[in-house]
């Protein structure tokens, strides 16, 4: 299978595993891209859970949603890399971009 990559932002090249996973980069008012994100079912979860607490560990998030922690811990990898979502001492909570 043939792997395809983006430029993100002008820091390097990432790899897109999955053909129906789309990242589009759109521009803002000040001219600055932006990358929207295709998020799956297990992400919107995360997100929702992130929205009602301030901050949670991936086991609390596990416990919320009904996933997996293996699962969860995928969900929260993507938002992070796509900066949808901040860590700090392994909590979780939503960016403030």
């Amino acid at each position: 299978m043939a792997h395809r990559y983006f430029r993100v932002f002008r820091v390097g090249y990432r790899k897109i595993e999955k053909p129906n996973q789309t990242i589009k980069h759109r521009a803002n008012k000040k001219g600055n891209a932006q990358a929207m994100v295709k998020l799956n079912k297990t992400d919107q979860l995360v997100m929702n859970a992130l929205k009602e607490s301030k901050e949670l560990t991936l086991q609390e998030i596990a416990d919320k949603t009904g996933e997996t922690p293996k699962k969860i811990f995928r969900a929260l990898r993507k938002l992070f890399e796509n900066e949808l979502i901040e860590t700090n001492a392994r909590k979780y909570k939503l960016s403030g971009k």
